[in-house]
């Protein structure tokens, strides 16, 4: 066998000697060697900071606008304007605790659907409304709880009742179905939603600014009417006096247009909750001739008002709160509040209506519509 011959046989029998090894199932012998770790290789790469929300500086003449606004009416008012996307803030008069009345179904509203993101609740869930959850005031609902076997319906409902059409059973019965005041004040602790107060319920709350202590027996009738108007004059506007002092539902105008601001950022409920809330708002059929009258075409409003006692021409609590979309996108968190004035309707009205106008004005989105000669809401 010549040289080369010899040579190409070695050089086979050492690649099937290999290949058998690589083929093998068996664990290598204690003299194979363990193959080497590589070293981790480490690449320094900048993490960029958070960049903190350009926040633009308010508009000069919006603030002059507003001041004039507020301080011209003849009436404890507050105002405040929070630009969701720009960052800007314009108040007058919006740090002082004024009455919620009815805009504070916003944070029950708030409530449910929160306990709706944690699971514990649907908007589905069955709930039957009785004669025996009836409140005061409005309260639509109330012909369809007395009847046999009360009401059946769902919390979604009443949810919409209570923010479209400030239904006060809806509201109230959504209230303890959510664990009563004491969860919605819970509820605002934890979003840190500021100087904003929640009452101690419909029923308690106006029998107080009354004067009077509330009998559930005056439910679904003229009761409580009837045990208000036998007060003496001076026995009322001592409740009343009280109340406007202190308001146990006051809250600051600043505040609430800073959580409606945060509401439409997405900050304080889900995607789904928010979109819920903020669409019902939007369907919201009260106050046509507060906020929503001021608002030019191509705009979009969701809002909630409330309104307060009167005594004998005087009014304590009178509002209209709200997210107005500017047909470029932009939008615009406002809460226009008069907390104790004696001025007829129409000029309260037309307060919250300058306001919505000057906002639509700064933003160059058409001129506001006449001011309507209407009532209501």
């Amino acid at each position: 066998m010549t040289s080369g011959k010899r040579k190409g046989l070695i050089g086979l029998a050492m690649v099937g000697a290999v290949l058998s090894a690589c083929g093998s199932t068996g664990r290598p012998g204690a003299s194979a060697h363990a193959p080497q770790p590589v070293p981790p290789v480490y690449v320094s790469v900048p993490i960029p900071g958070v960049q903190p929300r350009v926040v633009r500086p308010a508009p000069y003449a919006l603030i002059d606008q507003i001041a004039r606004i507020q301080r011209g009416f003849a009436g404890k008012a507050g105002v405040a304007i929070r630009a969701v996307d720009d960052g800007w803030t314009v108040e007058s008069g919006g740090r002082q605790y004024l009455p919620q009345q009815s805009v504070s179904k916003l944070w029950v509203a708030m409530t449910v659907l929160d306990l709706r993101d944690q699971g514990r609740l649907r908007l589905d869930d069955p709930v039957t409304v009785t004669a025996a959850d009836l409140t005061l005031f409005h309260q639509p609902i109330a012909y369809l709880a007395v009847k046999p076997g009360g009401f059946q319906t769902t919390v979604g409902d009443l949810l919409t009742r209570a923010l479209t059409h400030s239904d006060n059973t809806a509201n109230d019965k959504l209230l303890w179905l959510c664990g009563g005041p004491t969860a919605v004040r819970a509820m605002i602790e934890a979003k840190r939603l500021g100087p904003i107060r929640f009452g101690p319920g419909e029923r308690l709350l106006q029998a107080r600014t009354a004067g009077v202590v509330w009998d559930q027996s005056w439910a679904g009738t003229n009761g409580f009417e009837i045990a208000r108007s036998r007060l003496t004059r001076e026995a009322r506007d001592a409740a009343l006096n009280a109340y406007v002092a202190d308001p146990p539902d006051g809250a600051q105008p600043l505040a609430i247009a800073d959580a409606l601001a945060r509401l439409a950022r997405g900050e304080l409920l889900s995607e789904t909750s928010t979109s819920v809330l903020l669409s019902t708002m939007g369907q919201s059929v009260t106050g046509r001739a507060r906020l929503r009258a001021a608002v030019p075409g191509g705009w979009q409003i969701a809002h909630k008002t409330g309104t307060g006692q009167d005594l004998a021409g005087r009014n304590a609590g009178f509002n209209d709160v709200g997210l107005l979309t500017a047909p470029d996108g932009r939008r615009y968190a406002l809460a226009v509040m008069i907390g104790d004035t004696t001025r007829p309707i129409r000029e309260r009205q037309q307060l919250i209506q300058q306001v919505a106008a000057a906002v639509a004005g700064y933003v160059g989105g058409g001129a506001a519509p006449a001011m309507e000669q209407q009532v209501g809401g």
